[in-house]
């Protein structure tokens, strides 16, 4: 397997998610969230290297759990004013190959699952990214500029996940370009750029991002029963 670093985002506030920490630290089948994300790498990929992205402000709540549950961290780095550009900073530091593979995660999502790590990796080598994605449930409307909407074929559609990865030299070029209100993800950045060969991969519908409060019982009882 290509040489892997993981950056693992978690310097957002979660306030959707109304608790009273950032959800990222928010207990979960007893720890918090963000440390079920940094394992899922560590177990899928033997020696990755990983990266957290965290608020400066809670580095010392961050290091007092650490030792609480004798946890070991990841190199942290500050996160930005967005997700664009706490990515950046995170590129930013890393020493390595240009065909290292980095994968870009969501510390929210703690139940993604060795498969879909592996598999963006294995996939990410061959092309500009790769993105592991779900099919759409739901039934599916469009909203027109009048107001109007109307129904689509949801079977054209996909619920997009993370990790999302890239070649490294790819990320940083990519990265360099200005930042845009669309930027809502890693491959939205790449396709701006100019990287159209974005491959979907299969992603887990396990792998939920914990938005709301209610998310939390939904990944519990996911990590318990594995």
């Amino acid at each position: 397997m290509a040489k892997v670093v993981a950056i693992i985002l978690a310097a957002g506030s979660g306030t959707r998610c109304k608790t009273q920490l950032p959800k990222q630290y928010v207990y979960v089948a007893g720890r918090p969230v963000v440390m079920w994300s940094i394992d899922a790498f560590r177990n899928a990929i033997s020696g990755i290297k990983t990266i957290l992205v965290i608020n400066p402000d809670t580095k010392e709540l961050w290091e007092e759990l650490c030792i609480k549950h004798g946890f070991e961290s990841p190199r942290l780095v500050s996160g930005g004013s967005t997700r664009w550009e706490s990515v950046k900073n995170a590129i930013s530091t890393i020493t390595a190959d240009d065909d290292t593979i980095v994968l870009v995660h969501d510390g929210a999502r703690p139940a993604v699952d060795a498969e879909t790590i592996c598999g963006v990796v294995e996939t990410a080598v061959k092309c500009d990214g790769a993105i592991p994605v779900v099919p759409v449930t739901d039934s599916l409307r469009v909203l027109n500029t009048d107001g109007t909407s109307e129904a689509v074929d949801r079977s054209l559609y996909r619920a997009v996940q993370t990790p999302q990865g890239f070649k490294l030299d790819k990320l940083l070029r990519a990265y360099n370009v200005p930042y845009r209100t669309e930027f809502t993800d890693d491959a939205s950045v790449m396709e701006y750029a100019g990287y159209k060969d974005l491959r979907l991969t299969t992603g887990s519908p396990d792998n939920i991002k914990l938005t709301f409060a209610a998310d939390i019982q939904a990944i519990e009882n996911i990590l318990k029963n594995r």
